[in-house]
């Protein structure tokens, strides 16, 4: 899919149409194109088309702005914009100068009335307007973002002007500021802290490290992330990391008895506790683990309670301790247990 793609030219049926924002950039900059923005006159009717041709799904992204989205099967998505005042126009409201170029759909030079190009080469991330985080306070998030991604640098009139709308931070969406900050790097969040960005969301680089994704975010945030629109799964992780204890050593049984608190977040718990050097031992008892357990609760010959949990929690732990390997050995032990 390029700036000439067939099903582009044809689904704007002739009309005057550009590509724009980051797909040029990243084209420019010889990176992989996953994504393409159009604007031209009628988007809908663009988008309808281009999904017939495609195969694509269509749906409408923002009925605010009059945009389509066509989401295609192997994950990309081309965008349809309206363009109601001319390109000049719609390139004037982008955020920064590298995102403000534009590409005649069908070929042709570039418009660039900003200086996007000369900024690209130069690696530097320029507003395209003072008033580029008053419109839209999320562009104070995207601004690091895409220094980071990018190894580009905001100039220093830009980042004055970011330092002094900092405050503004916090007033996006949740989902919006979310979807920025889990494309950070740790590189990332310490320049986020640098330029007075991150205390504005409660984060914190006291246990900052360079670790993988979500894990980052738990450790920049804590207990503040859950004030996010974050996944399930993303919460769980969390509440448990945060609750973790380091095993007291490497046994067998110190690993069980963190396993039982912290699985399936073992891993991420001992990033987050700064154990990394106990992930052999998790990986090891992991690996060792037995498919099926000595005793079930039907085999104890109680009535349903928490008392057969802690009884099958006992014989677990003495088996992954080694003290018991047999059906035998694990009733033995609840009798013991039990006062038999």
């Amino acid at each position: 899919m390029s700036e000439t793609d067939p099903l582009i030219e044809a689904a704007v049926a002739g009309a005057e149409a550009y590509v724009v924002g980051g797909a040029v950039r990243d084209r420019l900059l010889g990176r992989r194109v996953l994504d393409i923005d159009v604007a031209c006159p009628d988007p809908v009717a663009a988008a309808r088309r281009y999904a017939v041709a495609s195969g694509g799904a269509v749906f409408p992204l923002s009925e605010r702005h009059g945009a389509w989205r066509v989401a295609l099967a192997d994950g990309r998505t081309v965008d349809f914009t309206p363009l109601p005042d001319g390109i000049e126009a719609d390139l004037a409201t982008r955020d920064f100068t590298v995102n403000a170029v534009a590409v005649p759909v069908g070929g042709c030079d570039p418009v660039d009335p900003h200086g996007g190009q000369v900024d690209l080469d130069a690696r530097r991330l320029r507003a395209v307007s003072p008033s580029v985080f008053e419109a839209d306070p999320l562009r104070l998030l995207r601004a690091v973002r895409l220094e980071d991604e990018l190894g580009f640098r905001l100039d220093q009139e830009t980042e004055a002007l970011l330092r002094r709308s900092a405050a503004r931070v916090g007033d996006p969406a949740g989902e919006r500021i979310l979807a920025e900050l889990e494309r950070l790097s740790a590189d990332g969040y310490r320049r986020l802290d640098e330029v007075g960005l991150l205390a504005g969301l409660g984060g914190s680089l006291e246990r900052l490290r360079p670790v993988d994704p979500p894990l980052l975010l738990v450790l920049v945030f804590g207990r503040e992330l859950e004030r996010l629109p974050i996944s399930n799964d993303l919460r769980r992780l969390t509440r448990r990391v945060l609750a973790a204890e380091p095993p007291s050593d490497d046994s067998p049984r110190a690993i069980h008895r963190f396993r039982v608190a912290t699985e399936p977040y073992a891993l991420d718990a001992l990033g987050y506790l700064g154990r990394e050097d106990l992930a052999a031992a998790v990986e090891a008892a992991r690996s060792a683990e037995p498919p099926e357990p000595l005793l079930r609760g039907g085999e104890l010959g109680l009535e349903p309670g928490p008392e057969i949990g802690r009884l099958l929690a006992r014989v677990a732990e003495e088996r992954a301790a080694g003290t018991i390997a047999t059906r035998e050995e694990a009733l033995e032990l609840v009798r013991r247990e039990r006062g038999g």
